[in-house]
């Protein structure tokens, strides 16, 4: 095919990820493996396939903001914007909350346009310096991720006692999340009950439990109407827009590079590291951070040299194809540019409608379909298995909004088994837990 052929598929590929975002619970990645099966028995493999999934993929990262703002229904990758957005959505600002997380993601895009031309040659000695220390780093940042939840309590009680169980009472809820989504990682990664034919969906139920159900539950549960929303107000200032962007860019690009982190892990230590208090530059750089992460693990395959496999795209792509040479990475570099102008298009779009019903519908009943939706991905595409660990999830994901704790918590389903299979002592546990035959 033609250069200008492959950039249309592209393009209807960034549609059709726009609109796929606007489902609930449902991941770019589970859509990514339908169309692989799909097309085993047709002419769409090589590039064009490649193409498709890259426009999917735009689309869907910059778009999939909307049900996490206007539902409260996030994914891993948005779970830490649903506070500050919910802020300026009950103040009436939604619509802007989710422009200044497609700003953020579009100018992460732009920026990865820019270090195109660079990347091969920073990128290849970078991996051999780091490649043997990816164990010690992931339990560095487990680490950091549980030494630096904050104790929360009650500060109009007086009694010592009270005061240190509240604040041990929400650090235990971060903990108790942590580690027994971690089991459930552990248990899924070794002697998952889901079928050998949707393996390829394997987290799916999983995902939805820990993150979009729990939120649509407590909308339902305690719901409350957000006002008028005005479709108007996005002025951010040029400086907030570089700052944010470049503060998610780096913490997106850390979390593409290494196994497992996601982006809304390296958007934290990227915040952490810039002390961001600002809830508009939290929202950008939000937004940079996550498209750097599902974008740039996805460009690691294509850059000349490295050919690095990062996230489920590229795994699953570089199984049937593995794009080589400087043409078809810039072909990749363009479909991403263009695409990300086209998928900001469209979420202001999706915004506005979101915007619209939230004024028109009760949210507890777009909820209760959101729910439904959630739901029925989770039993199309796994079955009733799929719905009983949705229901396991659902129970870990409730804690940190019934007890406490941040809901990021619940990476511990990726980040445990993975940090002790790369230290190699993940086999030794699984097999003392029963998953596996011993290890003798």
């Amino acid at each position: 095919m033609d250069d200008f052929t492959l950039i249309s598929i592209a393009l209807l590929g960034t549609v059709a990820g726009s609109c796929i975002a606007q489902l609930p619970g449902l991941h770019v990645y589970n859509v990514a493996g339908g169309v692989l099966v799909a097309s085993i028995n047709t002419s769409l493999h090589g590039m064009p396939l490649a193409m498709l999934w890259i426009g999917l993929l735009v689309g869907w990262v910059i778009s999939n903001t909307i049900p996490s703002i206007f539902l409260y229904a996030p994914d891993d990758a948005n779970a830490f914007t649903v506070l500050p957005a919910t802020r300026l959505l009950l103040r009436g600002q939604g619509f802007e909350a989710a422009l200044l997380v497609g700003g953020g993601s579009l100018g992460a895009l732009i920026c990865l346009a820019v270090l195109a031309p660079a990347l091969s040659d920073l990128l290849r000695p970078l991996h051999q310096i780091i490649q043997p220390h990816y164990g010690w780093m992931l339990a560095a940042i487990v680490a950091f991720l549980l030494l630096s939840e904050w104790p929360r309590n009650d500060d109009r009680s007086t009694a010592p006692h009270s005061r240190l169980l509240g604040a041990w009472g929400y650090l235990g809820a971060g903990l108790a999340t942590f580690t027994l989504s971690g089991l459930l990682g552990f248990v899924l990664s070794y002697s998952s009950p889901i079928a050998v034919s949707a393996a390829y969906q394997n987290l799916l139920p999983a995902f939805v439990g820990l993150f979009a159900v729990p939120s649509l539950i407590q909308v339902v549960l305690y719901g409350v109407q957000p006002p008028r929303q005005n479709q108007t107000a996005f002025h951010p200032s040029a400086r907030s827009l570089l700052q944010g962007t470049l503060s998610g860019l780096a913490g997106g690009a850390f979390a593409a590079f290494l196994p497992v982190i996601s982006g809304g892990i390296g958007a934290m230590l990227s915040g952490a590291a810039t002390a961001q208090r600002d809830d508009r530059l939290f929202l950008i750089s939000q937004g940079a951070s996550k498209v750097t992460y599902y974008a740039g693990s996805l460009l690691l395959l294509f850059v000349p040299g490295l050919g690095l496999v990062r996230g489920g795209m590229a795994w699953m792509l570089s199984s049937v194809y593995m794009p080589d040479g400087y043409h078809t990475y810039w072909l990749a570099i363009a479909a991403m540019a263009f695409g990300g102008v086209l998928a900001f298009g469209l979420l202001i779009l999706f915004a506005r409608i979101a915007s619209a019903l939230s004024e028109r519908v009760p949210v507890r009943i777009i909820a209760l379909c959101s729910l439904g939706v959630a739901a029925s991905i989770t039993l199309g595409f796994t079955g009733l298995a799929g719905l009983a660990v949705m229901a396991v999830a659902t129970s870990v994901g409730l804690i940190p909004i019934l007890i406490g704790g941040r809901r990021m918590n619940c990476l511990g389903i990726l980040l445990v088994p993975m940090t002790l299979n790369l230290l190699g002592y993940g086999p030794s546990i699984a097999s003392w837990m029963g998953l596996i035959g011993s290890l003798r």
